[in-house]
């Protein structure tokens, strides 16, 4: 099944949608799509036929967001967690995979015609090689599309992402890039798989567990959780209008959380920033105290320099990993 879906809304759909439509939507909604295993035991088809139609659900879903205006979704397509089921399912699991992302490169006009962006987040060296080149491909191909996005965490936990970025991070270190003292909250969001979208609005999760499973955790602190029960390959229309609605009603008390971290980010950097300042002055003042605008000086070209050197550590790292994309491509164009 292809990856864009067309087709209408039928009437009772779009009106219902023009009426959600009216109050606050979601701009990022996250799907864990749980139950495809359930749906095949109750169903009694073969448990790869499952993950089949629940990517064919994948598909149906995105033609409902782009209906309803959201113009980026995440979904947890396979957890680092699943390398641990049978030999049988994560060998099917990595087939049904190389045939999407075959077909996504068959429909690259397609997708050019919707402005679709996909990207792939996760470890992709877990991955077979040769997926790992299909991967590069679409992401490559799609990176210019800036309509709606489609943000695919493969071989994906959320522990292992944010201990990636505290990597990243000691890298920038290493490499003279950023100072230990630049080391903050808002750079640590900057080096996770997930820097270049905003943190979702909304996370849903099918099937009736009500965890996370260790999806997204850093980037949903101030998200709309929304636990469904029905099976992700029965999931329908409505079960995305209930979300959406639930959203709503708690949106404004997520953007006032929102808005207080912001805010206490900005006044925890700043202090840090005096800090620094307070402690060069010290070291290079022969023991006098400095003026008052001498310290607002110094505060000031403190925070130059340290913007200075995290959008640099930034530009690095964007290029470390663009450069990961478009080797393997190299790779599959030399075979």
């Amino acid at each position: 099944m292809s990856w864009i879906k067309e087709g209408e809304l039928n009437l009772i759909e779009k009106i219902s949608a023009n009426v959600l439509k009216a109050g606050p939507m979601p701009k990022h909604v996250a799907f864990i799509m749980d139950g495809n295993r359930r749906f095949a035991r109750r169903n009694n088809i073969e448990r790869q036929e499952g993950h089949t139609q629940g990517f064919n659900k994948l598909a149906e879903t995105l033609r409902w967001c782009k209906h309803l205006s959201i113009p980026e979704v995440t979904v947890y397509a396979f957890s680092i967690e699943n390398f641990k089921r049978t030999k049988d399912e994560v060998d099917g699991l990595m087939e049904l995979a190389r045939q999407k992302f075959e077909r996504l490169l068959e429909e690259r006009d397609n997708l050019e015609k919707h402005g679709v962006c996909i990207r792939v987040l996760g470890d992709l060296n877990m991955l077979p090689h040769d997926l790992q080149q299909l991967i590069a491909k679409a992401v490559i191909t799609t990176k210019s599309h800036n309509k709606c996005f489609l943000n695919v965490c493969f071989a994906y936990t959320s522990r292992y992402e944010i201990t990636n970025a505290v990597r990243e991070m000691a890298w920038g270190v290493e490499q003279g890039l950023i100072k230990s003292s630049d080391v903050s909250e808002p750079l640590l969001s900057e080096c996770l798989y997930s820097n270049n979208s905003p943190n979702p609005d909304l996370l849903i999760r099918t099937s009736g567990e009500v965890r996370l499973s260790d999806f997204l955790l850093w980037q949903t602190s101030h998200s709309c959780l929304v636990f469904q029960s029905v099976l992700w390959p029965e999931y329908s229309f409505w079960n995305l209008c209930e979300a959406v609605l639930q959203y709503q009603l708690s949106h404004k008390s997520i953007q006032k959380a929102r808005d207080l971290h912001r805010e206490h980010q900005a006044s925890l950097q700043l202090e840090a920033d005096r800090v620094c300042v307070a402690e060069h002055l010290q070291h290079h003042g022969n023991g006098k105290p400095a003026d008052v605008q001498r310290r607002q000086e110094a505060l000031q070209h403190y925070t130059t320099c340290r913007q200075e050197r995290v959008q640099d550590f930034l530009k690095a790292l964007k290029h470390k990993r663009d450069s990961y994309f478009t080797d393997l491509c190299s790779d599959g164009v030399q075979a």
